[in-house]
């Protein structure tokens, strides 16, 4: 089991060998569990804008992207996250309710998990969408 990690571990070392891209690979046991759990994160640190629609609904904050149609899920590093939460309630008025936005910032997958995430540096609200 442990060579089939390390293959893996090589493959994707080489897959993802630009300079722009950070690898973090993760092998951790979650307590008292026999079955452990790895993960390969491959961050792509170069910045960059993405025009699209900003989501919020029960926590998750999600970004679907206008140009290749793909959804994010958001992380906001340099943001309080209460105040993220009020300030896209009062703009939005509601849950779930698509706002037109601009977020600068860097990608972040989790290779075996398939999962996406837009790391924000910084964003701008362009258009509400809304009701005629």
């Amino acid at each position: 089991m442990n060579f089939i990690k390390n293959i893996i571990i090589f493959i994707v070392g080489i897959l993802f060998s630009s300079c722009s891209i950070q690898m973090k690979v993760d092998i951790s046991k979650a307590g008292k569990e026999v079955e452990s759990k790895m993960k390969i994160i491959a961050e792509n640190t170069k910045i960059k804008t993405y025009r699209g629609w900003w989501v919020y609904g029960e926590g998750q904050y999600i970004f679907k992207d206008e140009q290749t149609l793909e959804e994010y899920n958001l992380e906001f590093p340099n943001e309080n996250m209460k105040e993220l939460k009020e300030l896209y309630l009062a703009v939005c008025e509601m849950e779930y309710f698509p706002m037109e936005c601009a977020m600068t910032g860097h990608l972040k997958k989790d290779v075996l998990e398939k999962q996406n995430t837009l790391i924000v540096a910084n964003f701008e609200i362009l258009y509400i969408q809304g009701c005629e």
